[in-house]
């Protein structure tokens, strides 16, 4: 059954979808509103980010640093050391593509209170093609110490995400999309940093069961993978860890207990992303089978986001697939 803190048109044809960049983008302007100390740098992508409302409504706490993302990362720092509290914001492909090391050793060795929000994350970014699509920047995140890491699954959650990094002191990473997704959670869904969410609980008496950990907005796939799933008789429950790091061990382990397999699913390569984390995380506290539904070893390319979905094997069909063929 789906949790009662879902939106209610999960699964109809009337569901609303946004981008969970506007999430970020509303959820900036209000940071902006409660915390003066708050501060905006952007790659030359302000509209693209969603940075634009906030450097509109606060021009002087705006920095446009250009095609620099080295340079963002480092003058946050600098303002971060003085008591901003900045966000740098790109698309993911370059922050923190192009610039991890000034993130790694300005940021996060110093563990100073910048907030790196990385856009277009991805191969749901559709036609920009592979240069464009970042499928390997969770991974570099959560290599870092001192770097939080979090996948909203859609804009509702993108925009608590970001006022919930506002208030947090050190490194935050925000994996943010372009394109338009279904938003399943509502404004009275918890978020709670470091915690994953139940979003769909198994019926008791089932004879298989399987569990779904999946993170970012292909949430929305994975509830429908459950209800095709349930009719066929498996027992199953969704898990939406939004944040990777740090990674809710003890929901892991409680799933685990009760299920007979995991599936887990991203927008990522399955090297280093939640599958690796999850994987790391269980074979040393509750060993069980897991299948890894990611991107394999491959780079994205230019498609429609539902065809590129369909092709790397993310869409609905293919985590029903996966979950019949781990429990059968």
């Amino acid at each position: 059954m789906f949790a009662n803190h879902l939106d209610t048109k999960v699964g109809t044809p009337d569901i609303t979808k946004l981008p969970s960049r506007n999430g970020f983008g509303d959820g900036l302007v209000e940071a902006g509103k409660r915390d003066a100390q708050v501060v905006a740098l952007c790659a030359d992508l302000t509209e693209s980010t969603r940075v634009l409302p906030f450097a509109e409504m606060f021009p002087k706490r705006f920095l446009q640093i250009g095609i620099a993302e080295q340079n963002m990362a480092s003058v946050a720092s600098g303002m971060a050391a003085m008591g901003k509290v900045p966000f740098i914001a790109s698309y993911a492909m370059f922050s923190p593509g192009r610039n991890w090391e000034q993130i790694r050793t300005t940021v996060a060795y110093n563990n100073v209170n910048v907030k790196i929000i990385g856009a277009h994350a991805g191969i749901s970014v559709g036609p920009d093609g592979a240069t464009h699509q970042a499928l390997e920047d969770i991974g570099l995140m959560r290599l870092i110490p001192n770097m939080i890491v979090i996948a909203p699954a859609d804009a509702i959650e993108a925009r608590k995400a970001t006022l919930v990094a506002a208030k947090h002191n050190g490194p935050v990473y925000i994996r943010i999309g372009r394109s338009d997704t279904p938003v399943v959670t509502t404004d009275d869904s918890p978020f709670v940093l470091g915690k994953a969410e139940l979003f769909y609980t198994k019926k008791e008496g089932t004879e298989k069961s399987v569990a779904i950990v999946v993170t970012g907005t292909l949430a929305h796939n994975a509830l429908l993978a459950a209800v095709e799933l349930e009719a066929m008789g498996i027992g199953v429950s969704v898990l939406h860890m939004a944040t990777i790091k740090p990674l809710d061990v003890d929901a892991l382990v409680s799933l685990a207990s009760a299920h007979d397999a995991i599936v887990t699913v991203e927008e990522h390569q399955i090297t280093g992303g939640l599958g690796g984390a999850v994987t790391e995380a269980l074979s040393s506290t509750h060993p069980i089978k897991i299948t890894r539904l990611g991107v394999a070893d491959q780079f994205g390319q230019s498609g429609e986001p539902d065809e590129l979905l369909a092709h790397y094997k993310l869409d609905v069909k293919a985590i029903v697939e996966a979950a019949k063929a781990i429990v059968a």
